[in-house]
């Protein structure tokens, strides 16, 4: 009977065990298309504001206290520096954040009769995904109306015509110099990716504006190497105002850039300590040859102290050949030397050193006579440029300017709306119009304190120029 038992048991067992095998085989064939939750698409929704105490635009208002609930959790993100108050406080608010809801805690004594606007930048996010609620504005009033003035325009960097959207715009209610300087402004925005700025909720009153590059925080003009602009007038602000543009400038000229050099021979190791007694310089001659647009350039480590031209000499093919009606001409930083020719097409040129031509303030000069030697481009190295201008005026002494890398390449002042160049350096070229006030040919930048100068305008041209070699390009621009 055990034995029988034991028999049912095993065959029971080895059924239970091929079901259980039949189970696992067709589930098993199946397993691999089983999803898991995911949990649904990411969120990539701002926060959103549920309610406000007391709620927006309110008027009358003489608390201190405001509070903001949000419908998720939120973070902050640097508010001391996004969030904008207008009219600027003399003492910064305490915000504070917890879960969904954010308060803020005014520590100025409110102004009668005025209208506030708290602008928080890009400071509120999601606490979760980051998703920044861009420009979130509260207004409120402690008196029975709103302000609903407002001003708007754009800023322009004066040299070249594009845009530094890091800059403030301030409008100060006294119109004397000093107040950049020594008192906080009225109100104050920023500018948005354009280069654009609006101001709301202003009253009818008369303001000064400005803009200026703001790098401490204190919202005052504090190192004059900044870049500031300024309105001609007084602006004072009634139903409709009309956009107004800001130039902006720094008040130094800039240092000119110097043009790419390579190295001279001068600047040679020769080992050891003659290397530092040795005269050290470069050139701008670019893979061994001189452009024949342009001076031979020498420019110098330290300025020099004696210089003696006519132990320089200019010579031409193998025989050497004397060079005539060729100058040298030495910059005021002493540091740069010019030497200027009619050069001709594919053609051998000698700079013959003498050891004592010149020396510098340690007293470096050259060991030896050096002679420097270059071969000058050929005129298949360069096309043909033909300009047409569309709504160009005339009458405001316009400069063109071809640039590459943010530096003036060339710059043909403009007699009429055409531009011809029979050789032009190959190359991709940025155009600006320059409108010359003084007609020196530079930009000259401006001067607000005392005399309130405005830099001199420089237009970006839209559409870029590429020149080819041995090609002509003929090119209508629209102004």
């Amino acid at each position: 009977m055990f034995a029988a038992c034991m028999r049912t048991r095993l065959l029971i067992s080895s059924i239970g065990i091929l079901f259980l095998f039949g189970i696992y085989s067709i589930g098993g064939m199946g397993c691999a298309n089983i999803i898991p939750p995911q949990g649904g698409p990411r969120d990539s929704l701002p926060p959103v504001l549920v309610k406000s105490t007391p709620g927006d635009s309110t008027r009358n208002f003489h608390g201190s206290r405001l509070s903001f609930s949000f419908d998720e959790f939120i973070d902050l993100d640097n508010w001391q520096q996004n969030l904008v108050i207008s009219p600027l406080p003399l003492k910064n608010p305490e915000v504070n954040y917890r879960l969904n809801t954010m308060t803020v805690r005014l520590n100025d004594s409110l102004q009668p009769n005025t209208t506030y606007q708290l602008n928080f930048g890009n400071a509120i996010k999601d606490y979760n995904e980051g998703n920044v609620m861009k420009n979130f504005t509260y207004i409120f009033s402690t008196g029975p109306y709103i302000d609903s003035l407002e001003l708007s325009g754009n800023v322009l960097l004066a040299e070249n015509g594009k845009i530094d959207s890091t800059l403030i715009v301030i409008l100060h209610t006294h119109g004397n110099d000093s107040a950049v300087i020594k008192e906080q402004p009225r109100y104050i925005t920023r500018l948005d990716g354009t280069g654009r700025f609006h101001f709301k909720n202003l009253p009818p009153a008369t303001f000064y504006l400005y803009a200026m590059k703001d790098d401490g925080g204190a919202r005052k003009y504090l190192n004059e190497k900044n870049l500031f602009a300024f309105a001609d007038s007084a602006i004072r602000l009634q139903l409709k105002n009309n956009p107004v543009t800001l130039y902006a400038f720094q008040p130094k000229q800039s240092t000119p850039a110097v043009s790419p050099v390579t190295p001279g021979i001068g600047a040679k190791k020769l080992g050891g300590g003659l290397a530092d007694r040795r005269l050290r310089y470069m050139t701008n001659l670019v893979n061994g040859q001189q452009d024949l647009l342009s001076d031979f350039t020498m420019s110098f480590e330290l300025p020099l102290k004696d210089f003696d031209p006519t132990r320089m000499k200019l010579a031409m093919d193998s025989t050497y050949t004397p060079v005539a009606n060729y100058t040298m001409v030495k910059d005021s930083s002493n540091k740069k030397l010019n030497v200027s020719n009619a050069w001709k097409e594919n053609t051998l040129y000698h700079l013959i050193l003498d050891r004592d031509f010149a020396s510098d303030t340690s007293g470096r000069k050259l060991l030896k006579t050096d002679t420097l030697s270059f071969l000058t481009k050929k005129t298949s190295d360069y096309g043909n440029l033909k300009l047409r201008f569309r709504n160009l005026e005339l009458s405001k002494n316009p400069v063109l300017l071809f640039i590459v890398n943010e530096t003036v390449y060339k710059s043909f002042p403009l007699q009429s709306a055409e531009l011809n160049q029979a050789l032009f350096l190959p190359g991709d070229y940025e155009l600006r119009i320059l409108y010359d006030i003084n007609k020196n040919g530079v930009w000259d930048t401006g001067e607000f304190f005392g005399k309130h100068k405005q830099p001199e305008r420089v237009i970006p041209v839209q559409r870029r120029v590429l020149v080819k070699p041995g090609l002509e390009a003929d090119i209508e621009i629209q102004l």
